[in-house]
């Protein structure tokens, strides 16, 4: 419940809060108890008590919350946190017993797309929360009536600036399996190994996790692309995941591309694991440019 002592301020402008976009004019900034506050459901980015939370912290003792949490009404009383867990996460570790929110009524999907875009820009966010977050979105655009699992999927990476496919590759991670995906945070696999890991059954992954457990050896893009074929044709076993992936070092004969004379194509701002993602969708594109040139060569020869 609201509590009467709670203070509010009247804004001219959203801009006056975010500086952003004019979506919402006239918000009232509400103050509300700590003890009021309840996680969104299912939200995908972690809050840590690291060096960056120490300095929020820090600048929270010193300055307040300079931008408010977003919430919205939470069954059984409360508000449920849309926008600002580490704000929240940085008022409790400060011994702040209040904290500054717009309480703004929206249904789920509404809900799920502002948190989202709130979090999905920063710096540190590993594959494995894109990942949820990612699906999250997508399905929540889908509920409120986009049109064509393109134009939705470019719709969910607008925000970060990511295509449409790049986002596509992201929500199939979302079916790894935990070890799968821990690996993938880790970078140890690629993203786009990981994506065609993730179209193998649950059991299936299983096996892959514990082979790697048990040889320390990780699947080349050509042994997962082998998998999925297997799998797809119901003839994967266990026996074949440890076969395929004992044969690492026959299959993987390595290329080694210097990171200096690439990253000369990039913005400066691009991370190695942007640069990553770009050359895979390249790469997959000229694949598919390949094999529609040799079924036009055989077509001429018939």
């Amino acid at each position: 419940m609201r509590g009467s002592s709670a203070q509010k301020i009247k804004l001219t402008s959203y801009d006056d809060l975010f500086g952003g976009d004019g979506q919402a004019s006239g918000e009232a900034i509400t103050s509300v108890p700590i003890r009021e506050l309840h996680p969104f459901k299912g939200h995908p980015f972690r809050v840590l008590d690291d060096v960056k939370m120490q300095e929020t912290v820090e600048s929270v003792k010193k300055y307040g919350i300079l931008v408010p949490g977003i919430v919205r009404s939470y069954p059984g009383g409360g508000y449920e946190v849309v926008s600002g867990h580490r704000r929240w996460r940085a008022c409790e570790l400060a011994g702040l017993d209040e904290m500054p929110v717009i309480i703004r009524e929206m249904n789920d999907d509404e809900a799920t797309v502002i948190m989202v875009d709130s979090n999905i820009q920063r710096e540190d966010i590993l594959p494995s929360e894109k990942a949820k977050a990612y699906k999250m979105k997508y399905e929540a655009l889908k509920h409120q009536g986009s049109k064509g699992e393109k134009f939705t999927a470019d719709e969910v990476g607008e925000t970060a600036g990511d295509s449409g496919r790049t986002v596509q590759r992201y929500i199939r991670l979302a079916e790894l399996i935990q070890e799968l995906m821990g690996y993938v945070d880790e970078n140890r696999i690629s993203l786009a190994i990981g994506e065609k890991l993730s179209y193998l059954k649950k059991e299936e992954q299983t096996w892959v996790a514990e082979t790697i457990g048990a040889k320390g050896l990780f699947p080349s893009m050509a042994q997962a692309g082998q998998l999925r074929i297997l799998s797809e044709a119901g003839e994967l076993t266990a026996d074949k995941v440890y076969e395929i992936l004992g044969q690492k070092q026959n299959v993987d004969r390595g290329v080694t591309i210097s990171l200096k004379k690439v990253r000369g194509y990039f913005p400066p701002a691009y991370t190695n694991r942007q640069i990553e993602e770009v050359l895979y969708t390249l790469l997959e594109k000229w694949k598919q440019e390949r094999e529609s040139e040799g079924c036009a060569d055989a077509e001429d020869t018939v």
